[in-house]
């Protein structure tokens, strides 16, 4: 079976996701680090940690995309890898490199080096007519100022190369817009120790439910696995609080917001990927928010698979491997599912959750995962900092969203008294 070369990874749930789908395939894989106690760090038991299914776990700097390169070059040459993989953003670009080095499947590196840029995106998406956002990208604040004037307030500031909603916020005026300029120049590092781009991007606001379309990419044709409704909360951040699959839209709505993140991946290129492309329906039609060139996180990949059987990061294994996926849906006695995630509102240390046995009993309840008490917490300002999710099942269609929002209205965050309190 297939030996693949996986570069740094998440920790959250994909880091378990895809070694399980490796494994479950009788594949083998290598996994290939710069900092070993960045996962070691992270996973909590009593579950075994993900990376005790690696062939090898090895050290490299997988932040120098040239030296990465010829040093993967010389494992290959030991190791003999078939597909090379993984899940987290910041390597999306260097995985794609690697493979063309190394002659194994994968998409153009230059595809993936524009998805991963939100800038870049943005710029070739708009010369090939996908719609989106006004925007502008600007280097200086007088730039970012000025453009802001031009778009029109509110607007949304982001950063270019950073993901998980870090940094995205909504701005009424200029006073916001400086704050929200200024906490992002503060933030010149990613948490991988990569230097980020020195440049803001501003947008339209767009207005409309949010959307994303999940799809399977190779040989030349993308296919639509199915189209999931997003909520998101947090304002001014923009977090995502929950997920249904498939989304309750008319089937020509559905289409139209498919066909215009096919569109999107096929203006950049993109083949031989399992992508995540995120949609506004606005009162204009679809718009491209974002596209990624990787298996949905968040647990959306469950949602899928509970409803129509199809295995995303089966499929991501299968690509890397210039393998056909099966995506043929089966029934599985399920018609729609959700997920939703609690947001802290306050700072504190977490004490526990009133009402989380009642939570456990709950109808087409799938997974509940709730932080555990000690926690030191703040108000969530991105999707980084939940307190925990509910995922639930239903057997009749758009049902799901409205039991796992009675779950989480069940649970209510306790937290220690402050110090001095009585």
């Amino acid at each position: 079976m297939g030996h693949l070369l996986m570069i740094e990874s998440w920790v959250g749930s994909m880091s378990r996701l895809l070694p399980r789908a490796i494994g479950e395939a009788g594949h083998r894989f290598t996994f290939l680090t710069r900092d070993l106690h960045h996962y070691l760090r992270a996973a909590p038991p009593p579950a075994p940690h993900p990376l005790l299914a690696a062939a090898n776990v090895l050290t490299a700097d997988t932040n120098d995309t040239a030296a990465l390169t010829a040093y993967a070059g010389k494992l290959h040459d030991v190791l003999r890898f078939d597909g090379v993989i993984s899940s987290c953003d910041y390597y999306l670009p260097a995985v794609a490199h690697v493979a063309r080095h190394l002659g194994l499947p994968g998409p153009a590196p230059d595809a993936v080096d524009a998805a991963c840029r939100k800038d870049v995106t943005r710029r070739v998406l708009a010369e090939a007519g996908v719609p989106g956002p006004e925007h502008a990208v600007c280097r200086d604040w007088p730039e970012t100022a000025a453009a802001a004037a031009r778009i029109g307030y509110p607007l949304v500031i982001k950063p270019v190369d950073l993901c998980a909603g870090m940094f995205v916020r909504e701005v009424a005026d200029e006073r916001a817009l400086a704050e929200a300029y200024k906490a992002l120049g503060d933030f010149p590092v990613n948490a991988r120790g990569q230097r980020r781009a020195p440049v803001v991007l501003l947008e339209e606001l767009l207005t409309g439910p949010e959307f994303s379309v999940e799809t399977v990419s190779y040989e030349g044709t993308c296919h639509v696995v199915g189209v999931t409704d997003k909520s998101v909360g947090g304002a001014p951040a923009f977090i995502e609080t929950g997920h249904m699959f498939p989304a309750a839209l008319a089937p020509d709505t559905a289409r139209r917001i498919a066909d215009t993140a096919v569109a999107a991946l096929t203006a950049l290129g993109l083949d031989q990927v399992v992508a995540h492309t995120e949609i506004k329906l606005t009162d204009d039609g679809p718009r491209v928010v974002e596209v990624n060139p990787r298996p949905a996180g968040n647990r959306i990949t469950e949602l899928v698979r509970h409803v129509t059987g199809v295995d995303l990061p089966v499929a991501a294994v299968d690509v890397a491997l210039g393998r056909r996926p099966d995506l043929t849906p089966h029934d599985t006695g399920v018609r729609s599912a959700a997920i939703g995630f609690l947001l802290p509102e306050q700072a504190g240390e977490l004490a526990g959750f009133d009402g989380a046995e009642a939570a456990a009993e709950a109808p087409g309840l799938r997974e509940l995962d709730l932080a555990r008490p000690g926690r030191a917490v703040r108000p969530a300002a991105s999707n980084n900092d939940y307190l925990g999710h509910a995922m639930v099942t239903a057997e009749e269609a758009g049902a799901a969203r409205g039991r796992v929002e009675a779950v989480l209205a069940g649970l209510c965050p306790r937290y220690a008294p402050a110090d001095g309190a009585a």
